[in-house]
């Protein structure tokens, strides 16, 4: 285990990065993923079942159509608060599918419950892939009596497959933390790669922690933290039908329920921000064709929601995007993002870096060196810092590069 490498505040401090732990590192856990051939190949079938019934929350995606799953949750999840078992799949959306859609998923969660033995209000539901398509339910239902569960670290990494689209890698991190004399564990499993434009993206986000805390105060922070995190990054403006975090707490490091103002909840509610942070960048850094993830800090702007919306603008300029990919220190495409932001801005007194390079200050042009800027712009992340001089608002934003890959990705993803 190491220090987090970010840990810069008091709440951070005592916090560490579990090297290579996933999803079922906090206690009780256990996690499944298979082939069931939705997909031409790869694991397309996962669960996450808890020992004891989890305390939850969750937020979705803003698209007003919004997939079948999605619904299913959002009826689920208004009954009770309390998930023990999750069922999901990748290689279909079971979106823009009317109501034999809405029956497909409903009887995924009948199925899945069965299979857990829980009861069916318990489970959740979640699916990830191609719009417009009938799920082969036939496969679903042959296969979910195959999700045999286990918290081996092959079991996290055949599930973290099963979830993935175009990913072309498998997205997972753990962190620990002393609350109260016990360790807590968080854990999470992420999918991410195109049609990322948060509030969220073509994304899943399965978050796993051994915690005590009651699902009114697990919705609260997880929606601040998914503001701040999820809801910053980028890839190519487009708002999928079928987003989810699911953020589920079992209590099982036996330690007293923690709420907003009790001596451990800013902790916990750092080691929520790490986690997610760690999951958003590892989606931006995987955008569909992506070579480079673009991190934006913003300073000094007039408060910490317009500094978002700069950052945003920036990681989302195809402009930017594009001057990135080509190693070129542009500056004018980042100070145009920030200018048609709509946000408080002077533009007299404008300071910006690309990495340590100094490109502006006060709104003018420093003798940077060419040469210099061009190696930075060539590694595979790139830091841009902007200073608004304002206030105090402050941000962060992540994006990644737009490559030709991109574009042949997305040109034949139906075929």
């Amino acid at each position: 285990m190491t220090k987090n490498d970010g840990a810069t505040d008091s709440q951070s401090k005592d916090i560490i990065k579990v090297e290579g732990g996933s999803i079922v590192t906090p206690l009780g856990y256990a996690v499944s993923g298979i082939y069931s051939g939705v997909k031409r190949k790869r694991n397309d079938l996962g669960a996450i079942y808890s020992e004891e019934p989890a305390q939850a929350a969750a937020v979705y995606t803003l698209n007003a159509v919004q997939a079948a799953p999605i619904k299913v949750m959002k009826e689920t999840m208004a009954k009770e608060q309390t998930i023990q078992a999750v069922i999901v799949n990748s290689g279909n959306a079971n979106a823009c599918t009317g109501e034999q859609g809405i029956e497909d998923a409903y009887t995924m969660q009948k199925l899945a419950a069965e299979h857990f033995n829980v009861p069916v209000h318990y489970t959740a539901i979640a699916s990830t892939g191609l719009i417009g398509e009938r799920m082969p339910m036939e496969n679903i239902t042959n296969h979910i009596p195959n999700l045999k569960v286990g918290n081996r670290p092959q079991d996290a990494d055949a599930f973290c497959e099963s979830i993935r689209t175009t990913d072309t890698f498998n997205k997972s991190v753990c962190y620990q933390a002393e609350i109260n004399g016990r360790t807590i564990t968080m854990g999470a499993a992420a999918k991410g790669s195109g049609m990322i434009e948060p509030n969220m993206g073509t994304m899943l986000s399965f978050i796993t922690t051994d915690a005590n805390v009651a699902s009114e105060h697990l919705q609260e922070a997880l929606k601040e933290v998914t503001n701040q995190t999820f809801n910053c990054i980028t890839v190519d403006g487009d708002t999928s039908t079928n987003d989810m975090v699911l953020l589920l707490a079992n209590g099982k490091a036996d330690q007293e329920s923690l709420a907003p103002g009790d001596e451990g909840w800013s902790t916990f509610v750092r080691l929520l921000e790490l986690t997610c942070e760690s999951m958003a960048k590892s989606i931006a850094r995987d955008g569909e064709g992506a070579s480079k993830l673009i991190d934006v800090t913003v300073k000094g702007a007039k408060t910490d929601v317009e500094a978002r919306q700069i950052g945003k603008a920036i990681v989302g300029s195809s402009l930017v995007k594009t001057a990135v990919y080509g190693s070129d220190a542009n500056w004018g495409r980042v100070i145009a993002a920030i200018g048609y932001s709509q946000a408080h801005v002077d533009p007299e007194k404008i300071d910006m870096w690309f990495g340590t390079i100094q490109l502006l200050k006060q709104s003018q042009p420093t003798s940077f060196s060419e040469e210099e800027a061009t190696t930075y712009l060539s590694g595979d992340t790139v830091d841009i810092t902007v200073h608004l001089h304002q206030g105090d608002g402050f941000a962060k934003a992540w994006g990644c590069d737009l490559t030709y890959d991109y574009v042949r990705i997305n040109a034949s993803y139906r075929t």
